[in-house]
């Protein structure tokens, strides 16, 4: 008997869009997925999306939802999964036969969660009795200094070859040399490369808003911060193989140079 298995299966970070459905207007909604491989054909042609219909106040029955899943494949994309949410989005999975995947932790998940959080009562304190007068001390030994409880962030010495994926959790990434076209750096803090970036750099994975993207020669296929993209031709053209600096400003993707 041959215990060989024909196929080896494992589990590890994918590349996958996550597209929430702000308001489900299925023609609009491929318009505007059909403009966006348009403009970017080599990134979003044939692209793996997960649909995210938490944020609309109810979920879509099965035939819009399916009209929305012919529609975004008709633009060129395509759905294969539904990301995780209520009870009636995993009825909705079933029935569309999609699997169910986490969707990309962006900043709006942090900003519903504060705002369904109940303002705190306010408090009355009663005025606190002074304290006793104290008696002379010596003067106290210098204190040690504690260890700083700081994440050592990863760093990558070898090229990001095309169709390569580098993913730096819950720290900072620094690539010291290049990042190839269709090759994908991502970190849930700062990315630093210090090669030409030609492929996509993602910080603030999780949501940190404060992360930024630096870039000593600037050739991206798309960049993002918090979920918030732009993609080559978004970019002008005056920062492309310059050294540059990327940070998120009122919700808004900002690039300069760093000369």
């Amino acid at each position: 008997m041959d215990f060989e298995l024909a196929g080896e299966l494992k589990i590890g970070q994918v590349g996958i869009a996550n597209l929430r459905i702000r308001t489900l207007d299925v023609a609009k909604l491929t318009e505007e997925m059909r403009g966006r491989v348009q403009r970017a054909p080599k990134l979003f042609a044939r692209a793996a999306v997960v649909i995210d219909f938490g944020g609309l106040t109810r979920t879509p029955d099965e035939a819009t939802a399916r009209a929305l899943i012919a529609g975004l494949r008709d633009a060129g994309v395509l759905p294969v999964a539904l990301a995780y949410g209520t009870t009636e989005i995993e009825r909705l999975s079933e029935a569309l036969g999609l699997p169910l995947l986490a969707k990309f932790r962006a900043s709006y998940e942090r900003d519903e969660q504060a705002a369904s959080q109940p303002a705190p009562a306010p408090t009355i304190r009663e005025p606190e009795p002074a304290p006793p007068p104290k008696a002379p001390r010596s003067a106290p030994a210098p204190a040690t200094p504690a260890a700083a409880n700081v994440a050592p962030g990863m760093i990558q010495s070898a090229p990001v070859r095309s169709g390569q994926q580098i993913y730096a959790e819950n720290r900072d990434l620094t690539v010291l040399t290049t990042v190839g076209a269709g090759a994908e750096v991502i970190s849930d803090g700062s990315v630093h490369i210090y090669g030409p970036l030609r492929g996509r750099a993602l910080a603030g994975a999780k949501g940190n808003e404060q992360a930024r993207i630096f870039c000593r020669e600037f050739h991206a296929e798309l960049v993002a911060i918090a979920g918030h993209y732009k993609v080559m031709e978004e970019i002008p053209k005056e920062l492309r193989g310059k050294a540059v600096q990327i940070w998120l400003e009122d919700q808004q993707l900002k690039i300069a140079a760093l000369d």
